[in-house]
């Protein structure tokens, strides 16, 4: 609710509406929580209402449009902590942390503080604040392959994704990326694709066919389905992935980037706050 509480403000500035969409999202937690059902589920479920309730179909957009002009004000900087690199593999490190650094911008998350002043520092720390270190083995499974689907999370971080996508393709890969079909939470639409430039770096881009955090497969359109399906290795950014793909019995390789930004994620992967994540499933 602490997350439905900071969204409904960001949606309305009316106080009546936006004690009646908190209401609604009670409601609609009442009746469809269980537990078997994953935080990326309900909170799909809370951000429709949210819209619906305060007819604001994106009430994330100015902290979209301002985390996507920061991430490109400090791009080169973060171009230039990859290519600076030696070996192939050192270069494919690098761009792995830094998307994993970009995973910061999150907002909304009861105990967890994002600023853009942040971000130099961050990237600066993604190998110190790496806690899990699986990245050889993505490595690995994406020579391995021939394709890779590349699932995004929030704006701005989708530009510093283009460095690993391009360093995917610098290895011989068939990159798709794919985005929200429309806005939910601070993901990134096709609008930020756009922004980012990730038609100028990815092979396709794509939309999920839904408004989902994480992949909730049975929201999805037919053919972003069958192009998951043919993956080689998937590439899965953020908690709501990470909190969805672990329900799934996964047929491909699939490589979880993320920062585990609350409790429930660090305690699951026995690692600290805002501890970075490179993991193969």
């Amino acid at each position: 609710m602490n997350r439905a509480y900071v969204e409904t403000k960001m949606a309305t500035e009316n106080p009546e509406i936006r004690l009646q969409t908190l209401i609604e999202v009670m409601r609609v937690f009442a009746d469809n929580f269980t537990l078997e059902t994953t935080p990326a589920y309900m909170g799909t479920l809370r951000d429709r209402q949210i819209k619906i309730a305060t007819k604001n179909p994106d009430p994330f957009k100015k902290v979209k449009i301002a985390s996507n002009r920061e991430a490109l004000e400090i791009l080169s900087k973060a171009i230039d902590y990859v290519t600076q690199s030696g070996s192939s593999s050192e270069r494919f490190r690098r761009a792995c942390l830094i998307s994993i650094a970009g995973n910061a911008f999150e907002f909304g998350i009861k105990d967890y503080r994002f600023s853009f002043d942040d971000l130099p520092k961050l990237i600066e720390k993604a190998e110190e604040d790496l806690q899990v270190d699986q990245i050889l083995e993505i490595e690995s499974a994406a020579r391995h392959a021939d394709n890779v689907l590349f699932l995004t999370d929030n704006a701005g971080e989708i530009v510093f994704d283009k460095i690993l996508v391009e360093e995917l393709k610098r290895m011989g890969l068939y990159v798709t990326v794919a985005v929200k079909d429309s806005p939910v939470s601070n993901d990134a639409t096709m609008e930020d694709a756009s922004i980012a430039r990730m038609d100028q770096s990815a092979d396709k881009v794509m939309t999920t066919g839904a408004d989902s955090l994480g992949l909730i497969t049975s929201d999805c359109s037919r053919e972003f389905l069958e192009t998951y399906s043919r993956a080689g290795l998937v590439i899965a950014k953020g908690m709501a992935h990470y909190e969805t793909l672990t329900e799934y019995s996964l047929e491909q390789p699939h490589a979880l980037l993320l920062k585990a930004k609350c409790r429930p994620i660090a305690n699951d992967l026995n690692v600290e706050i805002d501890g970075n994540i490179a993991k193969l499933l």
